[in-house]
């Protein structure tokens, strides 16, 4: 129930600020989303994130990123591991505007699946299964929409519940 009052107020808010609180600004607004700001601001990209675009991102909640072993945020963290974390952030990031309505209708047109080169340069393919979108990452890796539509000035979110990982 918690989480459900939490994406409806995400929703009453960013539909509210749609046209004025940039992707990140979104981000930083929602308590769920903590470990993804901080990850953010040390890898450098708020700056990036925040410019024209359009972008659409496949934010992980924080829970997301308690799934990852014991350890992995904290040292991802750390400013030796600055690129790695930047890759693994981008690879989240998809360039332009593809709204819920953008993703099923591709992967309606690619037969049960698309799939999109993130800005890091890899691949995600999106398909359905039992009526959500599942995103499964070069690993094999899967990740599930669980929000989408978060609409900012500069693209859109769509929240997940897993952290998607390049190769």
């Amino acid at each position: 129930m918690k989480h459900f009052f939490f994406i409806f107020s995400l929703l009453v808010s960013t539909t509210s600020f749609a046209q004025t609180k940039s992707i990140v600004e979104i981000a930083v607004g929602s308590a769920d989303h903590t470990t993804l700001v901080a990850a953010l601001k040390a890898a450098d990209l708020v700056t990036t994130l925040s410019g024209q675009g359009p972008f659409t991102v496949f934010a992980p909640v924080n829970a997301a990123f308690d799934k990852l072993p014991a350890g992995t945020v904290a040292s991802l963290l750390e400013p030796a591991n600055k690129a790695k974390l930047a890759q693994i952030l981008t690879y989240h990031v998809v360039a332009g505007n593809l709204n819920a309505k953008a993703v099923l209708a591709a992967i309606k047109k690619g037969k049960g699946k698309v799939v999109l080169t993130t800005v890091s340069g890899g691949k995600l393919t999106a398909s359905l299964e039992k009526k959500k979108v599942k995103l499964t990452d070069e690993n094999g890796g899967v990740a599930f929409v669980t929000a989408t539509d978060l609409t900012g000035s500069n693209g859109v979110i769509h929240v997940i519940d897993t952290v998607v990982l390049p190769k």
